[in-house]
């Protein structure tokens, strides 16, 4: 039997773990049947992102009249945006494959494997064995068994973001940061979006006033159900026909060229074999793993979206450097998974860390709260920001229970209140720092002594 050091299952965060144990060393398997990179690079944030950018220059433009500059969008070249998203992040992906195939050390299969022993997966059809091996299988759009969908030829997010040309009409199906991001993208480039969500708000994970605020704001440029639960779909001559109802059940029809289903992710742990490795999952599917991310077998860790702990690129960027730290070098670190940003790069942006509101009523928690608005600061009515708010929770002893953002640059002001919950700093420290004149930074600062009062 053939055996490694480290048995690596996964090229996306997983690919660093790889590169890493064969720097130092070890004899390394990097198992990925797809390109490398995973869902970010290829088929996630990359390249959502850059159809994002996209869309936030049309709506630049469309905004100028605001300022009293007369500009006008004449047209836009989707193929073109992908064509070019797709050569540069697929070239970053073959890049990577081309320089793992010559690292001393490490030996990339390209191929899905399965485990059939405790550490021993099958690998050219034979068992091989790894004294250690991680579980960094990442996650994959859940696809319900709602009636018709499986007969009809739908979306994903993966194959939405490579249309080389935008449907006229795009029905979504869901309504969290996937299904509000594309619905953006997709609708600033021409398409008329319809987006259909069983809660009562589009983004029902958010702080109760962002999602509410988000929900409107949406309202204004797309077909928007909230409160429906989609029950149907059937394919018409020329597009999709697509049912929801309430829990009342009053139903309504909306129809499209293209369908996307964007209702959440699930791991990528069904078709590993985990039984036979001794690998434990939750009720969801999602490895379990302890604070030091190991899994209930011995020598054996998980990181990433498939062990379940934040769904992020950013907690497995966090996750890969314990996870080299202790399958590595064998350092036995925690991760502390606390104050975890989020980010949502709609126009406006959102964003968040800690608790919500509603969590904090609910848990029974004694906190306050401080408001702050972009257009009550000076760079805000400069750039004539009528939307943007941030929202500070707090502690009666002034510990930052939460933030959360609705706005221009969203996901850039949320930092500062990252840093300082993960630094254990209070409201005062926030509310009495000098913040620069007149950034929009002191709308965070605003939001701070508004709830320190």
């Amino acid at each position: 039997m053939k055996e490694f050091d480290v048995i690596v299952i996964g090229g996306g965060t997983g690919n660093n773990v790889a590169a890493a144990a064969a720097d130092a060393g070890l004899e390394t398997a990097l198992v990925e049947p797809g390109p490398l990179g995973g869902t970010c690079l290829n088929r996630g944030c990359n390249p959502s992102k850059m159809l994002i950018q996209a869309a936030n220059a049309v709506d630049r433009v469309r905004e100028a009249e605001r300022f009293h500059v007369d500009a006008t969008v004449n047209g836009t070249d989707h193929a073109a945006v992908v064509d070019e998203m797709d050569d540069l992040l697929g070239g970053i992906a073959e890049d990577m494959e081309s320089r793992y195939r010559e690292k001393d050390h490490l030996t990339l299969f390209k191929q899905r494997t399965r485990f059939v022993d405790e550490r021993t997966v099958e690998l050219d059809g034979e068992a091989v064995a790894g004294e250690k091996v991680v579980i960094a299988t990442g996650s994959r759009p859940i696809v319900p068994p709602i009636d018709g969908l499986s007969e009809i030829d739908y979306l994903t997010s993966q194959e939405a973001l490579y249309l080389r040309e935008p449907p006229e009409s795009l029905v979504i199906m869901g309504g969290g940061y996937i299904a509000v991001e594309l619905g953006y993208a997709f609708g600033a480039l021409g398409t008329d979006v319809t987006i259909v969500e069983m809660m009562d708000t589009l983004l029902p994970r958010e702080d109760g006033d962002v999602a509410a605020a988000f929900t409107g704001i949406a309202a204004e440029r797309h077909d928007v159900h909230t409160g429906h639960r989609v029950t149907a779909v059937e394919e018409t001559d020329g597009g999709y026909v697509v049912r929801a109802e309430t829990e009342a059940g009053e139903g309504v029809t909306v129809d499209g060229d293209e369908v996307l289903v964007a209702l959440g992710r699930r791991p990528n742990s069904d078709d590993l074999g985990l039984d036979a490795a001794g690998v434990a999952v939750d009720d969801d599917g999602f490895v379990e793993t302890d604070d030091r991310l190991r899994t209930t077998a011995e020598n054996v860790w998980s990181q990433g979206d498939v062990a379940g702990n934040a769904l992020f690129k950013h907690s497995g960027d966090y996750e890969t450097d314990h996870t080299i730290a202790n399958v590595v070098h064998g350092e036995g670190r925690s991760v502390d998974l606390s104050a975890m940003p989020h980010t949502i790069f709609t126009e406006p942006q959102v964003a968040g860390v800690g608790a919500t509101e509603e969590t904090l009523t609910e848990e029974g928690t004694e906190y306050a709260v401080g408001r702050a608005r972009y257009a009550d600061s000076a760079m805000g009515r400069a750039k004539k920001l009528d939307d943007g708010f941030v929202k500070v929770l707090a502690a009666p002893d002034g510990e930052i229970l939460g933030a959360h953002a609705l706005g221009y640059e969203a996901s850039t002001l949320l930092h500062e209140t990252v840093l300082a919950m993960r630094a254990g700093l209070t409201v005062d420290d926030i509310a009495g720092a000098i913040h620069a004149h007149p950034t929009l930074s002191k709308v965070v600062a605003a939001a701070f002594r508004d709830v320190a009062e």
